[in-house]
C-alpha cells in the first residue's frame, strides 16, 4: 500500500462519490430526497447583485451554504427577507429541518432571531473566535 498526498479533482470526486454511495445505501427511500441546490438573489434599482443566499436540499432539510448582504446595503432587512424565502422555499419542499453554521464575526445573533437554536460551538476558532451551529425545525 502507498498513501501520497494529491490534489486530483477527479479523486477527490471518487471519494465523495464512494461516501455518498454508503450514506444512501444506509438510509430507507423514505428519507432520500433529490439534491437541489438553489439561491435567492436581491438586485438593487440598477440590476446590481446587492445580497443573496445559497442552500442546498439533501435529506429532507435545507442547509444554507452562504447568506451575505452587501455592506452599503445592511440593516434594512434584506437579510431577513432573503431567509424567509429560503424557508418559505423549504417548507415547500417538505424539509424537516434547517441547518446553519456561522462565525461568532458573522451573524449568530441573526440566526437566533430567525428562530434558529444554537446546538454546537467551536470556541476559539478560528483564534479569538468562534464557530457556531444552529437548527431550525420546520417540521418532525
Amino acid at each position: 500500500m502507498e498513501i501520497t498526498k494529491q490534489e486530483i479533482q477527479e479523486n477527490r470526486e471518487f471519494i465523495r462519490s464512494k461516501v455518498i454511495e454508503h450514506n444512501m445505501a444506509s438510509l430507507s427511500d423514505a428519507v432520500k430526497s433529490p439534491k437541489e441546490q438553489m439561491s435567492f438573489i436581491a438586485r438593487n434599482d440598477a440590476g446590481e447583485i446587492i445580497g443573496g443566499v445559497t442552500g442546498t436540499i439533501y435529506w429532507q432539510h435545507m442547509h444554507i451554504d452562504f447568506l451575505w448582504v452587501d455592506e452599503a446595503e445592511r440593516k434594512q432587512g434584506i437579510a431577513r427577507q432573503l431567509m424567509e424565502q429560503i424557508e418559505a422555499y423549504a417548507r415547500s419542499m417538505n424539509c424537516r429541518l434547517m441547518i446553519v453554521e456561522t462565525f461568532s464575526f458573522q451573524a449568530p445573533g441573526f440566526y437566533r432571531k430567525m428562530g434558529f437554536r444554537e446546538f454546537g460551538k467551536i470556541e476559539d476558532h478560528p483564534a479569538g473566535h468562534s464557530f457556531h451551529y444552529f437548527e431550525k425545525w420546520l417540521a418532525k
